[in-house]
Order: C-alpha cells, then sequence, then structure tokens
C-alpha cells in the first residue's frame, strides 16, 4: 500500500507577503465550474447567504475575479485548500 502526498512549495515573495497582517482570498472565473456550485461552495464553506454568493458569483462572471474573504494568511490558506478542493479557483494576496 502507498500513500500519494503532494507538496506546495512557496517563493521568497510568498513567504514575505505572508507577514502581512491582512490577506485576501480571491476566486477566479474559470470555465470549469457552474453557477450553482460556486454559490453551493460560498454557502456551505463561507457561510453566504444565497443572495451574497449569487452577487459575488456575477462580480466574479463579469469582473475575472473577486474577493471573497479577508484575514489572516493562515485562514485565507486553510479556505484557499478547502475550495481549490472544491474545483474552485481561488489565491491568496
Amino acid at each position: 500500500m502507498s500513500v500519494e502526498t503532494t507538496q506546495e512549495t512557496y517563493t521568497l515573495e510568498e513567504i514575505l507577503a505572508s507577514v502581512k497582517e491582512s490577506h485576501r482570498l480571491i476566486l477566479w472565473n474559470d470555465d470549469t465550474n457552474t453557477f450553482d456550485h460556486v454559490i453551493y461552495c460560498l454557502i456551505h464553506h463561507l457561510q453566504y447567504t444565497e443572495g451574497e454568493a449569487e452577487r459575488i458569483a456575477w462580480t466574479v462572471h463579469n469582473d475575472g475575479k473577486c474577493a471573497i474573504l479577508e484575514g489572516s494568511f493562515t485562514e485565507m490558506e486553510i479556505y484557499r485548500k478547502i475550495l481549490k478542493a472544491e474545483g474552485l479557483t481561488v489565491s491568496v494576496e
């Protein structure tokens, strides 16, 4: 039996940026996820209301991206991994 693990690496710039007090989780537009899936993820994982999640989904669709959460680097990284596992395209700034 073997176990596969993935290792993420960070650049010096990313590490230095992580010492900032506030970071933003950015949701990016893609051609993969449906509106319904994005809305579901925002409601289920980030506790947005249905109306808020719909507005975010439309902003991402029209503008290409939207900041969906702000907080510590560690917190944003946890949510990034959760949403990435759901198939969403997200990054931390």
